[in-house]
């Protein structure tokens, strides 16, 4: 059993944060001692180390506690998803310090940018992370290798794969009415798994993964959501049955 001092110190997590967990019964004590003071077990550990994950995925407190409270909780893939998001970010802060990079060497003169490219990475990022959230959970080197082949490519080639990206959920938001199974619907994820090979070549699993996950990630869910509500649910029905029949 560990103290709130000795959780404070291991997680670097202050004791009054700790408290306050315990106020909003976000992290409970295993037990409280004769002596009033709070007591953690090994469970608790890993509870407190999935909070602390989804704050650093800007998760509200009181949504993490119902997340973590729901009998279906699944730890090991709440473990998997969080490194699909973290390796999210990581990869957008790596083209953004490259565009900063770029740009000094612009403003000292060394480097001419166009006016597009000053905010490259501002859209790029949204495309990169479409290969390496799914793999992530398969293969890192796979990742490595898809972000590799997204920055052998031309910015004339970017644009191209960014637009034709965007045509796709377009398109897949028309054919919404005809339903998931329609011709229309499985035309579009067609194309869409065709148009992942400007990054990798995903097996059915992954692919099905990857559309799964367009519906989980807050950060994705955020953009497509904002296309139309119902856009990542219908996406995923669609490549189901996409999948099924292969």
């Amino acid at each position: 059993m560990y103290t709130v001092k000795e959780i404070s110190t291991l997680a670097g997590v202050s004791v009054r944060t700790l408290h306050y967990y315990d106020q909003i019964g976000l992290l409970t004590p295993t037990r409280k001692a004769e002596n009033g003071y709070r007591q953690y077990d090994d469970a608790a550990l890993l509870r407190l180390q999935q909070i602390l994950f989804y704050r650093e995925l800007d998760f509200k407190l009181l949504d993490i506690r119902a997340l973590l409270d729901d009998p279906n909780f699944d730890q090991v893939a709440a473990l998997e998803e969080h490194g699909v998001a973290l390796i999210a970010r990581l990869l957008r802060v790596e083209n953004l310090i490259a565009t900063v990079d770029d740009t000094i060497k612009h403003l000292k003169g060394e480097k001419e940018m166009s006016k597009k490219a000053l905010f490259e990475a501002f859209s790029e990022e949204k495309q990169a992370e479409y290969a390496k959230e799914a793999e992530e959970k398969y293969d890192p080197e796979i990742v490595r290798a898809s972000n590799r082949k997204w920055k052998g490519y031309s910015a004339e080639k970017k644009q191209t794969i960014l637009d034709e990206g965007n045509q796709v959920y377009v398109d897949m938001i028309a054919a919404m009415p005809k339903g998931a199974d329609s011709s229309e619907a499985q035309a579009v994820v067609k194309r869409w798994r065709k148009h992942m090979d400007y990054f990798w070549t995903p097996n059915l699993d992954q692919l099905l993964g990857l559309a799964t996950m367009y519906g989980q990630s807050p950060e994705f869910k955020t953009k497509f959501d904002a296309m139309h509500p119902d856009l990542t649910t219908f996406f995923r029905e669609a490549v189901e049955i996409y999948v099924a029949n292969k």
